[in-house]
């Protein structure tokens, strides 16, 4: 990664708090598909929507707030959070212990697919470039 994106990752982090790691990310609600027909418009917004999170209005998943683009997933020694890539600023981070395991999905398009479980049983889809993103997650959260 670059080296801004290490420091936005190292941002705002509370004293004592260490970055276990950290990799781009695009939440799957907000991800844009490219489709030149009708049935790759709809399996589009099927994924985006119905399989993009889980969980129902009280759950972790749900308090994660709308945002489009790629950011910054980072894992800490205390929370695992979501950061603007260019300024490091926190988009939504929960405690570490609210986040159960990282579950890699098949891939359905160009970029590779993950879901973040929590504690509550609800879930976030992410979609990644790097296939090796999601093992970083997956050996740092389990």
């Amino acid at each position: 990664m670059s080296a801004l994106h290490e420091r936005s990752a190292l941002s705002q982090l509370a004293f004592g708090e260490r970055l276990l790691g950290y990799g781009s990310v695009v939440p799957a609600k907000s991800a844009k598909g490219v489709s030149i027909n009708v049935g790759g418009v709809v399996a589009n917004q099927l994924m985006h929507t119905i399989g993009a999170q889980s969980g129902g209005a009280g759950s972790i998943a749900a308090g994660m707030p709308g945002a489009s683009g790629a950011l910054l997933l980072r894992v800490t020694d205390q929370r695992v959070g979501l950061v603007r890539p260019l300024d490091g600023t926190p988009v939504w981070e929960v405690p570490r212990a609210w986040v159960a395991r990282v579950e890699r999905r098949p891939r359905t398009q160009l970029m590779a697919r993950f879901r973040l479980h929590y504690a509550d049983g609800s879930w976030l889809a992410f979609l990644t470039m790097r296939r090796r993103t999601i093992e970083q997650f997956r050996s740092l959260i389990g």
